[in-house]
C-alpha cells in the first residue's frame, strides 16, 4: 500500500485525462493520473483515426493514445496504472482508494473515466472489432464510401449513425429487434424516407462473419424474432449503436447524475460538478459528444477551471 498526495488527481486516462494532465503539469501542479482498468480508454479500440488534427495520414488509435501518455510523462505527469474503487468527496482533501490498496489525497479531482460501448457479445464481434465492426460512424464511416453497411439499434444514436452513413455508403441497413423505433419522430421520418436506407424489423444479429486475410467483415447471420427464420446478410461493415454505459458507478452516492448515469455539470457546458473541487471531463459528462478531439478539449477546460478553483483556495 502506498499513499500519494497531489494538488490535482485525474481519474481516467483517455484523451480527456491525458489532456488535463498535460495542462496541469505545465502549470507545475504535479498531477497524478490514475489510468483505470482500460488505459487509454475507447480510443485504444479504434483501428485507424483520420479525424484527429495534426496527422496527415491515418494513425492507429493505440498509437495516438500512447503518444498522449508519453507526452503527459514528458511534461511531468505521474501516471499510476491503478483503479480507483472508493471515494470520499465529503470535504477536501479528497481521498480516493484503489484496487491495489493505494490511497490518493488531493485538493482537486478531475473525473475522466469515460463511457463504455454496449456491445452485442455475439460470435465474431470482438474478432472483427476495428476490422469492420465499429461503434462510431463519425470515426469510421469514411472507410465505407460506396459500400453496404448495417447499423444495429433503434434509438436516437442508431438513427443518427444511420443517417450519417447514408450520405457516405451506397446502402445502409438498419437492424432492429422490434417493429417500431425508439428514436425521435423527426429522426424516424428522415430515416424511413431516405433512399439509401432500409430497415429490417423484428430482427437480431446472431453472428459476424468475415475474412481472415486481410481481416474484414463480410456478412451477418440474422434471425427474425417472430418467425425464428435465420438468414445471411452480406455487408461490408457493421455499426453497433445500442448505447453506452458511463463509468460512474463509484460516484453515484456523491455526484449528481442524469437518468443514464452521466455526470451533470453546472452550468451546462462547464466541467464543474455539484461538489466544489470535483470536475468532470470527456465522455463521462452528460450530453458530451463521443469524439476524441472533444474529450481532449474538455480535459483542457477541466484543468483550467481547476486551476482557478485552486487559486481561489489559496
Amino acid at each position: 500500500m502506498a499513499e500519494y498526495k497531489t494538488p490535482i488527481l485525474i481519474i481516467g486516462s483517455g484523451p480527456a485525462g491525458y489532456s488535463a494532465g498535460i495542462y496541469a503539469a505545465r502549470a507545475e501542479l504535479n498531477p497524478i493520473i490514475v489510468t483505470g482498468d482500460t488505459p487509454g480508454g475507447q480510443l485504444t479500440m479504434t483501428n485507424d483515426v483520420e479525424n484527429y488534427p495534426g496527422f496527415a495520414e491515418p494513425i492507429k488509435g493505440q498509437t495516438l493514445v500512447s503518444a498522449m501518455r508519453q507526452q503527459a510523462i514528458n511534461v511531468g505527469c505521474r501516471i499510476v496504472d491503478d483503479m480507483i474503487v472508493e471515494i470520499d468527496f465529503e470535504h477536501p482533501p479528497f481521498i480516493c482508494s484503489s484496487e491495489k490498496h493505494n490511497q490518493y489525497q488531493s485538493d482537486v479531482v478531475i473525473i475522466a473515466t469515460g463511457a463504455s460501448t454496449k456491445w452485442l457479445n455475439i460470435p465474431g464481434e470482438e474478432k472483427f472489432r476495428g476490422w469492420g465492426v465499429s461503434a462510431c460512424a463519425t470515426c469510421d464511416g469514411f472507410f465505407y464510401r460506396g459500400k453496404c453497411v448495417a447499423v444495429i439499434g433503434g434509438g436516437n444514436s442508431a438513427i443518427e449513425e444511420a443517417l450519417f452513413l447514408a450520405n457516405i455508403a451506397a446502402q445502409v441497413i438498419v437492424i432492429h429487434r422490434r417493429d417500431t423505433l425508439r428514436a425521435d419522430k423527426i429522426l424516424q421520418d428522415r430515416l424511413l424516407n431516405h433512399p439509401h436506407v432500409t430497415v429490417l424489423w423484428n430482427t437480431v444479429v446472431e453472428e459476424v462473419f468475415g475474412n481472415d486475410t486481410p481481416p474484414a467483415v463480410a456478412a451477418l447471420k440474422v434471425k427474425n424474432v417472430k418467425t425464428d427464420v435465420e438468414s445471411t446478410l452480406s455487408v461490408d461493415g457493421v455499426f453497433v449503436a445500442i448505447g453506452h454505459t458511463p463509468n460512474t458507478a463509484i460516484f453515484r452516492s456523491q455526484l449528481d447524475l442524469d437518468r443514464q448515469g452521466y455526470i451533470i455539470t453546472y452550468p451546462s457546458g462547464s466541467c464543474r460538478t455539484n461538489l466544489d473541487g470535483i470536475f468532470a471531463a470527456g465522455d463521462v459528462v452528460s450530453g458530451s459528444f463521443k469524439q476524441a478531439i472533444m474529450a481532449a478539449g474538455s480535459g483542457c477546460m477541466a484543468c483550467l477551471e481547476a486551476q482557478k478553483y485552486l487559486a481561489q483556495l489559496k
